[in-house]
């Protein structure tokens, strides 16, 4: 199920996003899926996170594309369908498009209202380059309509997005991918690579609480969803590494004992109970590409910066 931009934009919920929601809260360690921290809010928050110095990834990575820009381009090839997953302001395949000169632009994104204004403004931009918005969830189910292009589709998945799934469901996505790319199509890539405790900590609870502000929003989102009400000043925001599994873990902390109501349930929070909304998994370069060979693809070169914080992977479909 999609929402092209084209279309009329989506205003509530469907049966599947409340059973999501309503299985997460009632679990017996509650959760929110990271897919929903990012409503029109929660992409704005967002886009201010990755302007702060705690936040390295999105800079890092800007500094690979800057420095090495003309040999992804060679080796990624020019002229492809350009799938952009999680496009968010399409900012960083924007920054490309001189480079990869795409035959055809397809935005991808839950967030469809935020993804249609973005596209909007690129196309005022880009008037040569044929675009499609797509308002979809792609984390479970993916398959693309029939007005993107088939041919030579190369998708991208920047920043550290992979790392939101565990490992085997990152396989699973991967796969989905590979099911999608057709005999002559690739993938483009971005992983954090595992770092200091103290740098991925900051990084995730940063000094001026714009991250916290990101991760409370899920409520708000949740309250329009599914008809809830959460009080969002009675949460608090906690964001860390965990070395024993190497990822960042994001929660909300009950502050008191409060009981929430939804359309077709409820459920009682003592002090301190928390509800896990993102992982964020760092992986060794080595793991990074034998995840992508499990998948189906082959990596065909990758670059890193200087410290070796995060790298950019592009991968060729094979088999």
């Amino acid at each position: 199920m999609y929402i092209s931009c084209t279309q009329d934009r989506p205003r509530a919920a469907n049966a599947h996003v409340a059973d999501e929601l309503q299985a997460g809260l009632e679990a017996i360690d509650p959760w929110i899926s990271p897919k929903f921290l990012y409503d029109a809010l929660g992409s704005k928050l967002f886009e201010a996170i990755c302007e702060l110095p705690e936040y390295y990834p999105t800079r890092t990575e800007a500094a690979i594309f800057a420095r090495h820009g003309a040999e992804i381009a060679r080796v990624a090839g020019s002229g492809a369908t350009l799938i952009d997953l999680g496009a968010g302001n399409c900012a960083k395949a924007a920054s490309l498009f001189p480079l990869l000169a795409p035959s055809q632009y397809v935005a991808v994104d839950i967030s469809a209202e935020f993804l249609c204004d973005s596209l909007e403004r690129l196309r005022q931009r880009f008037p040569h380059i044929a675009m499609e918005g797509l308002g979809m969830d792609f984390s479970n189910r993916f398959e693309l309509p029939e007005q993107v292009g088939s041919e030579r589709r190369l998708f991208f998945y920047p920043g550290s997005s992979i790392g939101n799934f565990t490992p085997e469901e990152a396989q699973g996505f991967l796969r989905r991918l590979r099911a999608q790319c057709g005999p002559d199509g690739g993938v483009l890539l971005g992983v954090d690579l595992a770092k200091d405790k103290d740098v991925l900590d900051a990084a995730y609870d940063d000094a001026l609480g714009v991250t916290g502000a990101f991760n409370l929003n899920v409520l708000r989102h949740v309250n329009r969803l599914i008809d809830a009400d959460f009080d969002i000043r009675a949460w608090r925001h906690h964001g860390f590494y965990n070395p024993a599994r190497g990822r960042v873990e994001m929660h909300l902390e009950a502050v008191h004992r409060q009981e929430v109501h939804w359309k077709g349930g409820a459920r009682v929070f003592e002090a301190g109970d928390t509800i896990h909304t993102e992982n964020s998994y760092k992986y060794q370069q080595a793991d990074a590409i034998a995840l992508l060979e499990r998948s189906g693809f082959e990596a065909t070169r990758v670059w890193t910066d200087p410290q070796r914080w995060f790298a950019v992977i592009h991968a060729q479909a094979i088999g």
